[in-house]
């Protein structure tokens, strides 16, 4: 009827074809797994009495991240090759959205079990006197006598395991996003809920809330540009799925300033994530505010996810344009490094000195992802991709057992992180100071660590690569940043401390655990690093 009434301009409904899309829920449901979880948690905060809060969200949260462990390693034994392309396994699933292959899973299973690790150093209550890390009552003013009958009453902030869930789902999907949409649909469903967990600090409000509205602020210009670099893209390209991408750019469809604009766009967005320079201005200032069980959780989980989306924008997406964006990746990696290694060397707390390590580290991985990548699916020595997989792993375990060292440190205030605090902790726990030298020895590369055997990766694949005056730069980097992890030691074991010196609280079987973890990976990644680079190498290449 409607065709005849508009002169038949108008397609009859009867005679439109709808296509059923197809979802291929045998491969995603590891991802489906986190945000129903995700979903069930907020439910639960709704239903559940106050006083079961706790356990339920707990208990929920690690088992759900278990069961999407358990789901990854049982899609990764059923992947196939891709028909013409031996070196890559996997699919590209839910219309062209997902491209599920080895590097995904790979980073999917570095990611859940991390995840799960953040998820118990989340759940510490010893610490605190019975009550977890993170505010009452968020909403109350700090200094208000809300705010003190909320922490008098012992009240605890739940949501922040359904919160934590979301952002673990918008991390698996990021890596894994074979278009540009969903990527960015990835990228703010990870950083939103970690807006807010970076303000929930139960002490030291006042800076929690600062570090919350600067990453806030700042993530939102940087969430701006990486969206503005997707239109320019499209408009060049016509297509927002990155195997098009690739084959306008392989032809050089049209003029290149579209392209050139919107790579360096959606470059800015990835490389805020990872915290490089010069887009690094976040990263101290949100370290050292958010309650520091969500610090650790960034400074592993999102550099992971955020390392993973970059290589397969630039490695899928813009691969036929690498002499383009290296030039601009080298540089960004030698200002990187140079900042993050020099300005540690000023830092007098110990959660702003991590913070600067990370941003070292995350130039340290740009010279293996910008020196050796050839522009197709094979890549020289090591491979790139292997090494930055296996350095990401490296320094995932020691980052999360370095700042779960840190929540054990205190004084009456709370949390001791100025340095000062620190002097004579050998003294006063051996083991505790032993523990956190030797993450620092691994963040510095020292043999029989797991961070030499991951510099060793990147370095060798820059390497061969041609990138030798990177490799230059990022060893001479590398002897200053171990002056100050140095320093630190130094200050541990040698000097007296300052008053009545540092008091080491004792944990709960949920962050001793999760220090044996960290520690027992870092030993063995260090000293048996083969089968962990081999099952990097076994992820073979990305599907297109």
């Amino acid at each position: 009827m409607i065709g005849p009434v508009l002169g038949g301009l108008v397609t009859p409904l009867a005679e439109i074809a709808f296509e059923t899309p197809t979802i291929e829920y045998s491969r995603i449901f590891p991802l489906l797994i986190v945000f129903g979880v995700a979903a069930v948690g907020v439910i639960a905060e709704a239903v559940v009495p106050r006083e079961h809060r706790y356990l339920t969200q707990v208990v929920l949260a690690l088992l759900g991240l278990g069961a999407a462990l358990a789901g990854t390693i049982s899609v990764a034994a059923s992947l196939e090759p891709v028909a013409g392309d031996i070196s890559a396994r996997g699919l590209v699933a839910a219309e062209g959205a997902i491209a599920i292959d080895g590097p995904t899973l790979f980073l999917w299973g570095l990611l859940l079990v991390l995840s799960i690790i953040s998820v118990m150093l989340f759940a510490e209550r010893r610490l605190e006197g019975g009550i977890t890390a993170f505010a009452g009552q968020a909403a109350a003013l700090p200094g208000t006598e809300a705010e003190r009958e909320a922490s008098t009453q012992g009240i605890e902030h739940t949501e922040i395991f359904p919160l934590a869930m979301f952002a673990i789902g918008g991390m698996l999907l990021f890596p894994a996003a074979n278009d540009l949409l969903t990527m960015f649909v990835a990228l703010e469903v990870l950083s939103l809920p970690l807006y807010l967990l970076c303000g929930l600090a139960r002490r030291r409000r006042l800076i929690s809330q600062e570090a919350a509205v600067k990453y806030f602020l700042l993530g939102a210009f940087s969430s701006a540009f990486f969206l503005y670099g997707i239109a320019l893209v499209y408009g060049y390209a016509g297509t927002f799925t990155l195997a098009g991408i690739d084959r306008a750019v392989s032809d050089r469809v049209g003029g290149s300033n579209l392209l050139l604009a919107g790579m360096g766009l959606i470059a800015v967005g990835l490389l805020f994530k990872v915290s490089a320079a010069p887009f690094h201005a976040w990263t101290p200032d949100v370290y050292q505010g958010a309650p520091t069980s969500v610090t650790g959780f960034m400074a592993s989980c999102t550099k992971i996810a955020a390392f993973g989306a970059l290589l397969r924008v630039f490695f899928v997406g813009f691969g036929g344009a690498q002499w383009d964006w290296r030039p601009m990746m080298w540089i960004v990696a030698i200002i990187t490094m140079v900042v993050g290694s020099v300005i540690a060397l000023t830092q007098t707390d110990v959660k702003r000195m991590l913070a600067y390590s990370s941003i070292a580290h995350a130039g340290f991985l740009l010279v293996g992802f910008a020196g050796a990548f050839t522009g197709d699916a094979g890549y020289t020595g090591i491979t790139s991709l292997q090494s930055v997989l296996f350095y990401l792993t490296a320094y995932g375990f020691a980052t999360i057992g370095a700042f779960a060292v840190v929540t054990m440190v205190r004084d009456a205030g709370g949390e001791a992180t100025h340095l000062s605090r620190w002097a004579g902790l050998g003294k006063e726990s051996p083991l505790l100071a032993g523990l956190f030298a030797f993450f620092l020895l691994a963040f510095a590369g020292i043999p029989l660590t797991s961070g030499f055997i991951g510099k060793w990766s990147v370095f060798s694949a820059a390497w061969s690569g041609g990138a030798w005056p990177l490799v230059i730069v990022a060893v001479v980097m590398s002897v200053v940043a171990a002056f100050f992890y140095v320093r630190v030691i130094v200050l541990m074991f040698f000097s007296d401390p300052v008053g009545r010196g540092p008091t080491v609280a004792v944990p709960s079987v949920l962050t001793t655990s999760v220090l044996v973890v960290a520690a027992g990976a870092t030993v063995i990644l260090g000293i048996v690093p083969g089968p962990v680079l081999d099952l990097a190498q076994q992820a073979g290449a990305f599907v297109r």
